[in-house]
């Protein structure tokens, strides 16, 4: 699937108008319900498979792919299953039982993975993943988001020598959905 063949995707399930409260605690007259996609098959599937190219783009020596729960993990194992790559969860927080972990799968102290999310925003969610991958000795140099709202998560990043890359950044979303409005009516 074209890049702009999977932004109609997205626009069409996805991309949702209103008055919503995002993560950052920031108002927001669109939200991109990132569950339309990750729960469907066919979107899934094609958003595993362009993330999983990113990667190969972006950060090729990536040994192992990241993926923050709950909203990453459909993400990155989708990725994974494309790529080949194996991929480990990030927990909000460290568990109190079995394991105690907060990095769920296996890995190595010294690998390289790439980060990969569904929207980012603020990129506080992400920049805490980021510490948790590093306090572990994992290497984290770039993240692939689907969406970057542009509203300070590249630059968030930045300052922790991470990189943002988006398969789409919401100017291009909203610039489809517009786009898809006019063809409509």
């Amino acid at each position: 699937m074209q890049d702009e063949a999977l932004g109609r995707l997205l626009v069409e399930r996805a991309l949702l108008e209103g008055d919503f409260v995002l993560r950052s605690g920031k108002r927001s007259s669109w939200y991109l319900d990132k569950y339309r996609f990750e729960t469907e098959p066919e979107a899934l599937r094609a958003v595993g498979e362009r993330l999983a190219a990113a990667v190969t783009e972006f950060e090729p020596d990536a040994v192992r792919l990241a993926g923050p729960a709950l909203g990453a993990v459909a993400l990155a194992a989708s990725a994974a299953m494309a790529s080949g790559l194996p991929f480990i969860i990030v927990r909000g927080e460290t568990k109190e039982y079995g394991t105690a972990n907060r990095i769920e799968g296996p890995f190595e102290r010294g690998e390289l993975v790439c980060l990969l999310e569904d929207v980012v925003t603020t990129g506080g969610a992400l920049a805490e993943s980021v510490s948790a991958l590093r306090e572990e000795g994992l290497v984290v140099r770039n993240a692939v988001c689907v969406v970057d709202r542009e509203e300070g998560g590249s630059d968030a990043l930045a300052r922790l020598g991470v990189r943002l890359r988006a398969l789409f950044r919401a100017d291009e979303l909203l610039e489809l959905r517009k786009t898809a409005a006019t063809s409509d009516g």
